[in-house]
């Protein structure tokens, strides 16, 4: 790789070991997937800070590395596991808060801004259109990529923190024009058009697609069936991005209703379920507001338990719809979501009920619990009175 007077003198160590680590691992990466360059980005988004998701071992290197580090960028991080308002509720083993705790202060003492969302996209200005940026959560990286009209690749936990200390990040792949292009496309033929439809047609894209990939038979997409999609596709496979309409040239199979019934089925693995969960991707404020309106006169059967970034808190208390979901029989949790979260344990919980592929995916996988999928309006219509 080429690199510039100071990125030499920072890899030698002249600027302290703390950049020296992360232009090693930059470069490494960039070696590994042929970048010839690093370029500067404008802003980190960091996974890796749910305890669940780094253990023991996470939260020492962070521990250290917080003691003399400080972030270049711009940095926000996802979300953790448990909302501090509400965290008594919960019986959560105190080793796990005390660990988690820290994970946070770590962060932050190293300029994060804590933001514990997965949707950074819908909660901060966005930069302008072709901003480099360095996302390492992967709903967030097809949504910029695809959506926000910014360049980033599908970070990783490493990868993305590396780019925080330094303001860099390695030239390859979907940070080039060229590589954006895609050469598959799917066309999506199913009579179901709902947000699970378009999660699902995600799952199955991330499987097919290489870092790239367009998709025909879809016209326009609400927030909350786009973030279905890029969440559904970050989950299965390395894709980063997508684009509407259909190639000329390029592979073109088709996604229909027998296709997606075998994703469903591959996910589905329970008739109904205990709790029903709704966040993942965390819930926004306009998903919100349109959830109370469906909920007018209705409250729910079972527990429901409501994912969304203290971004939207104070907007979702003046709004009031944090009584009307309360009224409802919702709980609405900050600072986490329905992905690796302790506060869904299979010892007390079979299965769960949520419209979410990427939720599905990861309560059955990392919490091992059951999981029945249906759409919100499914939901609402069947699981409330």
């Amino acid at each position: 790789m080429e690199l510039t007077k100071e990125e030499e003198s920072a890899l030698a160590g002249k600027h302290g070991e703390t950049l020296a680590l992360a232009y090693r691992v930059l470069v490494a990466i960039g070696e590994a997937t042929g970048a010839d360059k690093l370029i500067p980005v404008e802003w980190a988004h960091l996974s890796g800070v749910n305890y669940n998701t780094i253990g023991d071992a996470g939260e020492k290197f962070l521990s250290h590395l917080s003691e003399d580090a400080k972030f270049k960028i711009k940095t926000t991080v996802n979300p953790m596991g448990f909302d501090s308002d509400s965290v008594s509720k919960f019986e959560l083993d105190e080793e796990f808060i005390k660990k988690q705790q820290s994970i946070r202060q770590s962060y932050e003492k190293m300029g994060a801004i804590p933001s514990f969302s997965c949707i950074p996209y819908e909660i901060f200005e966005l930069p302008k259109k072709g901003t480099q940026v360095s996302f390492a959560e992967s709903n967030a990286a097809i949504y910029a990529n695809s959506i926000s009209t910014l360049k980033t690749n599908k970070e990783s936990a490493f990868s993305a923190l590396a780019s925080a200390l330094t303001g860099k990040s390695i030239y390859s792949d979907l940070r080039d024009d060229e590589s954006r292009k895609p050469n598959l496309t799917i066309r999506m033929k199913t009579k179901q058009k709902d947000e699970l439809a378009y999660g699902l047609l995600g799952y199955f894209a991330g499987k097919k697609a290489g870092s790239s990939v367009s998709i025909s038979g879809v016209k326009e997409l609400d927030r909350r069936s786009c973030k279905s999609l890029c969440a559904g596709m970050g989950t299965s496979g390395s894709c980063g991005m997508f684009t509407f309409g259909e190639e000329e040239k390029g592979e073109k199979i088709d996604f229909d209703d027998k296709e997606m019934k075998n994703v469903k089925d591959e996910l589905n693995t329970a008739e109904s379920g205990d709790v029903i969960t709704l966040g993942s991707p965390q819930l926004g404020l306009e998903e919100i507001s349109d959830l109370t309106t469906k909920l007018k006169g209705r409250s729910f059967r079972k527990r429901c338990m409501i994912f969304c970034p203290r971004a939207i808190q104070g907007q979702v208390r003046n709004l009031g719809y944090d009584k009307e979901l309360s009224r409802a029989g919702a709980e609405v949790l900050y600072d986490c979501c329905i992905c690796l979260t302790p506060l869904i344990d299979k010892e007390n919980v079979d299965s769960v009920i949520t419209n979410s592929v990427k939720g599905a995916y990861y309560l059955r996988t990392s919490n091992g619990v059951d999981v029945n999928l249906k759409n919100l309006d499914q939901i609402i219509q069947e699981e409330t009175k």
